[in-house]
């Protein structure tokens, strides 16, 4: 993509407002929050300490609409508390240049830094920095100034305790995570009906694995409708998808296949109906068809074999998220039959795909008892606060730090970050950069305030460039509005302190309001709520609007141009991503094939855990691939064809692998001794493989051909397990035909390795 091209697409990005769910209870609390912060600081302090808490109870009112699974009242304590820290030890050192500028340049390389620890954490560090450079322009003493901090920890206190004392939605977040992933599976059931390989993004799964990781507190209060649906969730998919592919299910046409649509439909349903209720904290009403199609006993006669056994399962599953969305996990299914008749004998069918109908509705859901595990979930990668263990089939606890020990946890991560070539590093190095330049050149400009430039350099600086340059537009378009509205607003009406005040509060709710709407518009309410913040305080406003867009602008100039000069490109990283993808995967399959020569029934601990890994890498492939698609670098040896190839390659080795899985044998079953020889050719040649791409070679499996042959010579009694591995080798060889497009770059070595069969 060319630079005009990139410019084009991140500009419109920043000034496009979305169409978003507002929370206007929400954008109240933190409104009414603030205003409390404001109403004491003026009776106990006066104007400028209330404007340097006001900032306090602003940014932990913001921390709180934060995409993070921490408790609400932890994050806006910590975010008054950081500030607070802040604040002091710039007003301590701001009077001295020499003594400011390294503080600035640490405290903003920090902040930089501190994005390895999760988004939610990146931004609090980055607000840190530029309400510290407003702040310290309020005049005070040493002694003010422990004052002004202490108000702002109080602005944060004052915030969490709204939170606690007016709930709105307090597991809100968490339901929305688990229905979305409930609504993602019955979304992929009903497109199974007509595509039997269609893709399944996993994101849902793992934000809602994400939001099932507790702290201890947390864990003692959830709700009963979150404890262990998401487990059962994760185990549906691949059970829709080998019940629906025709390699290893029933025919493309036919009886069978009509009785499996049925059943795909009615799964949609059924996890409809149970992602509605998890959502909103209400009953289960599943529609009576969907109850029928898994009742019919017609099914065990039309179905046998692996489609029969798939079938089975389904419906286990199913009873098992019916159970636990209608708050009655860890109690026995609910009997269908009403009470003082005789129980229907179609009501049950010999395959045990049996239903159970609504909840009782009269009994309240039981708490989750104090002490018992959370359900386990492992946490994503991407938009998390910090890691936390990979979850097994066996019920391990997942806990989130708590935040009195989220500190060394942050520090770990940064310290993984502090490394040559890590993005989080090279972003630290340019803001910390970008900050001290842009408080140099707004003292040496004759405009005054000239905190404003490196203000709106921190705000809009993030470690990619797509995020970065469309935040920069934002700001500058946003500054534009909200400065020459506000300026106009004190020229005309000349407003008081508690006036400033009220003009404040008013543009801070409408920003809580608006703010996921898009950048533009709380760019704008964020420049008004600082003009009227800093009247409040005493502060002559002599700057002109123009002046004030200047310096804005010189901000936003200094970031895109830092990332030009300095970047962190995600293309050239696209084949160290597919690579780590396809190593990945390697390791789940050869898992799973393992499984088939020592057999160990469906709880096996090594796959679940390959699993994530390569749910991981997958994640990671998707992030870069979709920044790369921005930026304005060509491609070094993995074009975006062939990148498009190639993941639809390994989204096709994931599908088998899964089909695979989902047809694991029981323990004791009888074992099939050429898998194992099967699964080492699987991750020897998948770790060469991807060696092979990072190096821009076309990988071969030579290893798993030879594999095949000889597992074929020894015969298998299952043929699930060998279509599924003969299906993975066809996926492999897609993967190194789709490479093998991408001439000139990747054909080092690539015509010297093939085999004479395929030079033809």
């Amino acid at each position: 993509m060319s630079w005009f091209r990139a410019l084009k697409v991140t500009t419109r990005s920043g000034l496009t407002v979305e169409r978003k769910r507002l929370e206007p209870l929400i954008a109240l609390r933190g409104a009414a929050g603030l205003a409390i912060v404001i109403a004491v600081s003026l009776t106990l302090f006066g104007p400028a300490v209330a404007a340097g808490s006001a900032f306090g109870a602003f940014q932990a009112a913001i921390a709180t609409f934060q995409r993070s699974w921490r408790p609400r009242p932890e994050l806006a304590l910590a975010s008054g508390a950081s500030l607070g820290v802040s604040t002091f030890l710039g007003y301590l050192t701001g009077s001295h240049l020499f003594l400011f500028l390294p503080l600035l340049a640490l405290w903003t390389y920090l902040a930089g830094l501190a994005w390895a620890a999760g988004p939610t954490i990146g931004i609090m560090a980055s607000s840190n920095v530029a309400m510290m450079l407003v702040t310290i322009t309020l005049p005070t003493t040493v002694a003010e100034a422990a004052g002004h901090a202490a108000m702002m920890a109080f602005g944060g206190l004052v915030q969490a305790a709204l939170v606690v004392l007016f709930p709105v939605r307090r597991w809100g977040a968490h339901r929305d995570a688990l229905a979305d992933a409930l609504a993602a599976e019955a979304d992929y059931a009903r497109r199974l009906r007509h595509d039997p390989v269609a893709p399944f993004d996993p994101e849902p799964l793992m934000l809602a694995r994400s939001a099932a990781a507790l702290t201890p507190r947390q864990a003692r209060t959830r709700p009963a409708q979150l404890h262990g649906t998401r487990g059962v969730a994760e185990r549906i998919r691949p059970v829709l998808a080998s019940l629906a592919d025709p390699a290893v299910g029933v025919p493309e046409e036919g009886p069978e296949r009509d009785r499996v649509r049925e059943l795909l439909a009615a799964a949609g349903a059924i996890l409809d109906a149970a992602a509605r209720a998890i959502r909103h904290g209400s009953r289960v009403k599943v529609p009576p068809d969907a109850i029928a199609a898994f009742r019919s006993p017609d099914t065990g006669v039309i179905l046998s074999g692996p489609p029969q056994r798939a079938a089975a399962r389904l419906g286990s599953l199913l009873r098992d998220v019916l159970e636990t969305a209608g708050g009655t996990s860890g109690s026995a299914p609910p009997d269908p039959t009403p009470r003082g008749s005789a129980p229907d004998p179609a009501a049950q069918s010999p395959q045990g795909l049996e239903l159970p109908t609504q909840p009782d509705a009269a009994a309240p859901p039981a708490p989750t008892p104090r002490g018992s595990a959370p359900d386990p979930a492992p946490q994503s990668p991407a938009g998390l606060d910090v890691p936390a263990q990979p979850d097994t089939s066996a019920p391990v606890p997942l806990r989130r730090p708590s935040i009195f020990t989220l500190l060394p946890v942050a520090v770990r991560a940064m310290k993984r970050e502090a490394r040559p070539g890590s993005p989080v590093l090279r972003h630290a190095n340019r803001v910390a950069a970008v900050a001290v330049a842009g408080y140099l050149i707004g003292e040496v400009l004759p405009y005054g305030h000239g905190y404003w430039a490196p203000m709106s350099a921190v705000m809009v600086m993030r470690p990619d460039f797509s995020q970065t340059y469309s935040r920069a537009i934002a700001r500058f378009g946003g500054t534009l509005v909200g400065v020459t509205l506000a300026t106009a607003i004190l020229q005309l009406a000349h407003p008081g302190t508690y006036l400033s005040a009220v003009l404040a509060v008013v543009c801070a709710a409408l920003m809580y309001l608006l703010m996921r709407t898009g950048q533009l518009a709380a760019q704008g309410c964020i420049a008004m709520y600082v003009v009227f913040l800093l009247g409040m305080g005493g502060q002559e406003w002599s700057q002109t609007v123009p002046e004030r867009v200047v310096l804005t602008l010189v901000g936003g100039v200094l970031a895109m141009t830092s990332y030009a000069l300095y970047p962190a490109w995600e293309t050239p990283r696209l084949r160290t991503r597919l690579a780590d993808w396809l190593a990945a995967l390697g390791e789940y399959a050869a898992a799973v094939v393992a499984h088939y020569a020592s057999p160990a029934g469906k709880s096996c601990p090594d796959v679940r855990e390959a699993l994530l890994k390569a749910r991981d890498a997958h994640i990671a492939w998707e992030q870069a691939a979709t920044r790369a698609k921005t930026e304005p670098v060509r491609h070094r040896g993995l074009s975006n064809a062939a990148a498009d190839d190639a993941a639809h390659a390994l989204h096709h080795i994931g599908r088998v692998v899964m089909l695979m899985e989902a047809h694991l044998p029981e323990r004791g079953a009888t074992p099939v001794p050429a898998a194992d020889a099967l699964a080492e050719a699987l991750r020897a040649a998948t770790r060469d493989g991807a060696q092979a791409i990072r190096e821009r070679r076309i990988p071969r499996w030579k290893a798993v051909r030879e594999a095949l042959d000889a597992w074929d010579g020894e015969g298998v009694p299952d043929r699930v397990v060998r279509r599924g591995a003969g299906l993975f080798l066809e996926t492999l060889e897609e993967l190194s035909e789709a490479l093998d497009t991408d001439v000139p770059p990747m054909t080092r070595e690539s015509t010297e390795s093939r085999e004479p069969s395929e030079r033809g």
